[in-house]
């Protein structure tokens, strides 16, 4: 089946109008982003929030957050509020008043929003709405403008099996325009990667995430955005360790055809290059194929319940602007 969830033949300029309530930019192709389309969202992500779960305040500009470690200095004490970390809690306070007190700490920089945006080749894929890679530029897009409107720094990166571009934080909107150049110019909307192995995936993933962690500082905020296939055996332990001290949101961005089959019948499928039947009127086979989606969806709400971070899923057809208006900061699967 994975030959069904590599990318289809890539079309022509196709422009499509997508009205929808959050008022999105129109999309000029489902298939591929530009760079007129991606800063056309500047607009409407001065709607769009990035506080998240863990972050307590923001005063003058400044992120009040509970974390520990580099680039934190103890700002004060608190009492102690449903949800705090129960390793910030000041004992010596605590025990003084008889009431459990939390400690807050300002972060000595300004807060770095970071993006891990996945171009490998099954994002190149869709059966409705976009693509998987174009859903997952527009929603970098989205955020990234929304950082610069809070005064954050900007930084990301943007991997596929064969290039890994990285942009380390900048600040305002000379950041997000050479972040947004990475999004379009990158070469995995050539179809010459299509053929890389499942080895290679994994292996891309990896380095992805090693040079994710070179640049994060403590305290910052991080999107991964990938359909989080063929991770690699070390993804969990990367994942602890930037959830160790950041707020870290999966944003899995799935089509419907990864989640169920279609109606019993015979169809066709074609990823560019070579094209095959795909008969679905077996009931088992339409049984296994729902139980390995629901496999890695389970897999990846049981990281974040076990290391506190965000899990915000979005289909190719979906509102993306609603999904991320609704989402951020309420789906914290470690509830």
């Amino acid at each position: 089946m994975d030959f069904a969830l590599k990318r289809l033949k890539t079309r022509k300029k196709n422009p499509s109008k997508e009205g929808n309530p959050g008022g999105q930019a129109s999309v000029d192709s489902p298939v591929r982003v530009s760079k007129t389309t991606l800063i056309a969202l500047n607009r409407q992500a001065e709607r769009l929030s990035l506080k998240t779960a863990k972050i307590h305040a923001q005063q003058g500009g400044q992120y009040l957050s509970p974390f520990k470690g580099r680039g934190m200095e103890f700002d004060e004490v608190r009492p102690y509020q449903p949800g705090d970390d129960v390793r910030t809690i000041d004992w010596r306070v605590t025990a003084r008043s008889g009431q459990p007190h939390t400690k807050l700490f300002r972060e000595e920089r300004e807060r770095s929003v970071l993006f891990w945006v996945d171009y490998r080749a099954p994002m190149f894929f869709a059966t409705r709405g976009r693509y998987k890679s174009v859903m997952a530029a527009q929603a970098a897009a989205l955020l990234s403008w929304s950082a610069v409107h809070h005064g954050d720094l900007l930084g990301g990166l943007v991997f596929s099996e064969t290039q890994h571009q990285e942009m380390r934080p900048q600040r305002g909107k000379k950041g997000v325009l050479h972040f947004i150049q990475h999004l379009v110019d990158h070469s995995a909307w050539d179809l010459s990667e299509t053929g890389k192995s499942i080895e290679a995936r994994g292996e891309a993933a990896r380095q992805a995430f090693i040079r994710l962690r070179r640049v994060t500082h403590p305290g910052s905020l991080i999107f991964l955005i990938s359909d989080f296939r063929t991770l690699g055996d070390n993804a969990e332990q990367h994942l602890a360790q930037l959830g160790r001290h950041n707020d870290v949101v999966l944003i899995f961005i799935h089509d419907q055809l990864e989640k169920s089959l279609p109606p019993p019948g015979l169809y066709r499928i074609s990823n560019g290059l070579k094209e095959l039947s795909l008969d679905t009127t077996s009931r088992s086979l339409h049984d296994r194929y729902q139980f390995k989606f629901q496999q890695r969806t389970e897999w990846l709400k049981t990281l974040c319940r076990r290391y506190g971070l965000s899990y915000l899923p979005c289909d190719t057809s979906a509102d993306l602007f609603s999904v991320l208006q609704r989402g951020l900061g309420i789906r914290r699967e470690n509830r």
